[in-house]
């Protein structure tokens, strides 16, 4: 008998996913002690700079902006391709507002990050994977109550077959060749922002690689 959740693709297609991106904002990110404020906000910009990169589409959703959470951050609020999607549902995936957009894009692997990795991330994570979706928590994009809830969080959704990635990694699996020129500025310049080390590392080749030295001399 065939499984209701075929596994997936071992690699994430550029071309055939799409970004859910949960409730960025402040309000919540004072509860969100998993890991630091700045480390947080700085990968969520760079997953989001990495999508526009290689034309990912970014679904991004709110709750209790007016009462309670505020805006999406302002490092991201002009990072973002469409309106976010205000919901009061904890469950993303039980918004029909959210399905449809999901839908529309037409695309079947299913990233998502944000807040809180319990509730808001897990729960439609996991929804979406019971419903034979291929689904991968963007997992450092992504930050809970304290340290150990966040990783019960994203035990408990690997458990479901939900896939585990970084940032930094979803990068690297789009380019997969420095070659590829049409996206190459666009990744390098989002890993010399914050790809920490290696970032620096790429700038140093790229700029050895142009200098006169590199160049062998003609006779």
């Amino acid at each position: 008998m065939p499984s209701e959740n075929p596994s997936p693709s071992t690699l994430i297609q550029a071309d055939d996913a799409v970004l859910l991106l949960v409730d960025c904002q402040p309000g919540l990110s004072l509860a969100a002690e998993s890991r630091p404020h700045q480390v947080l906000v700085d990968n969520v910009t760079a997953l989001v700079r990495t999508a526009n990169v290689f034309d990912i589409p970014v679904v991004t959703t709110t709750s209790a902006t007016e009462r309670f959470s505020g805006p999406v951050w302002p490092a991201i609020a002009n990072l973002l391709p469409t309106p976010p999607i205000e919901r009061h549902l904890l469950n993303a995936a039980a918004d029909t507002n959210v399905t449809e957009a999901l839908s529309k894009t037409e695309r079947s692997q299913i990233l998502i990050a944000g807040l809180l990795t319990e509730a808001c991330v897990a729960f439609p994570a996991m929804s979406l994977r019971a419903r034979g979706e291929d689904v991968v928590a963007v997992a450092d994009c992504c930050a809970g109550i304290s340290p150990e809830t966040h990783q019960l969080a994203l035990d408990r959704m690997a458990a479901t077959g939900v896939r585990l990635a970084s940032w930094i990694q979803l990068l690297l699996e789009w380019q997969l060749d420095w070659t590829h020129t049409a996206t190459y500025a666009g990744a390098v310049g989002v890993l010399a922002d914050f790809g920490g080390a290696y970032g620096l590392a790429l700038q140093h080749a790229r700029d050895m690689l142009a200098s006169p030295a590199a160049v062998p001399a003609v006779h």
